[in-house]
C-alpha cells in the first residue's frame, strides 16, 4: 500500500512540476517564466500574445533549444574560447552593475548568452561553413532548383543560392534533431499564457 501512495505522490509532483513548464527538450525543461522574458524581450516587451503566436514562438524556441543540446553533446560548451567568451561577457555585465547577480533576470541573461554563442558555434558548423564552403554541392543545389532563379546564371545569383541552400541545411537539420532529441510541448500551458 505505501507503494502505491508514493508512485501517487510522484506521478503528481512530475504532473505539477511539468505544468510549469511549456516544454521539455532532451529532457530538460523550458519554464514558463523563462519563455516568457525570452518572449518579451524579443516582442518590445509585449507579453500580450494569442496561443497561436505563443505556439510559433515556442516552435523557434524549441528549434534553438535543439541546437544548443547538440552543441553540448559535441563537447562544445568545454570549448576554452567558448569559456573565455563566456567569462568576458559575464565580467562586463557584472561591471554594468545594472542587475545584480542574484536577480532571477541575471540568470536568465546570462543563460541566453551561454546558448546564444553555443547556437552560434554548431550553426557555423553544421550550416554555414558548410554552404560557403562546398561549391560542388552549391552548384548541385543550384541545378536542382534552376527554375527559381528564372533562368540567371549560378555566379550572377550565388549569393541567393547560398542563402537557400543554408535554409535548406537549415531545415534538414532541425528534422534530424527533431528525431534525435524528444520534444514535449505543454498545450495547456501556453493556452493558460495566452492573451485573448
Amino acid at each position: 500500500m505505501r507503494k502505491v501512495y508514493c508512485s501517487i505522490i510522484i506521478s503528481l509532483f512530475i504532473t505539477g512540476a511539468f505544468a510549469q513548464n511549456v516544454a521539455v527538450v532532451n529532457g530538460k525543461p523550458i519554464s514558463n517564466k523563462e519563455f516568457m522574458w525570452v518572449y518579451k524581450k524579443n516582442h518590445s516587451g509585449n507579453g500580450n500574445a494569442t496561443a497561436e503566436d505563443l505556439h510559433a514562438y515556442l516552435t523557434l524556441y524549441v528549434n534553438f533549444k535543439l541546437k544548443v543540446t547538440e552543441a553540448r553533446e559535441l563537447g562544445l560548451d568545454t570549448d576554452t574560447g567558448y569559456l573565455a567568451e563566456v567569462k568576458n561577457y559575464e565580467h562586463a555585465l557584472r561591471t554594468q552593475k545594472r542587475i545584480s547577480k542574484t536577480k532571477p533576470e541575471y540568470l536568465f541573461i546570462m543563460n541566453e548568452y551561454k546558448e546564444a554563442v553555443l547556437m552560434f558555434n554548431i550553426s557555423e558548423i553544421k550550416v554555414w561553413n558548410q554552404a560557403q564552403n562546398d561549391e560542388n554541392q552549391l552548384r548541385i543545389f543550384y541545378d536542382k532548383n534552376k527554375s527559381v532563379y528564372l533562368q540567371s546564371s549560378f555566379d550572377e545569383v550565388r549569393g541567393q543560392v547560398v542563402t537557400d541552400y543554408q535554409q535548406e541545411l537549415e531545415n534538414e537539420w532541425i528534422k534530424a534533431l527533431r528525431k534525435k532529441y524528444p520534444v514535449k510541448i505543454n498545450q495547456d500551458e501556453i493556452r493558460k499564457l495566452a492573451k485573448p
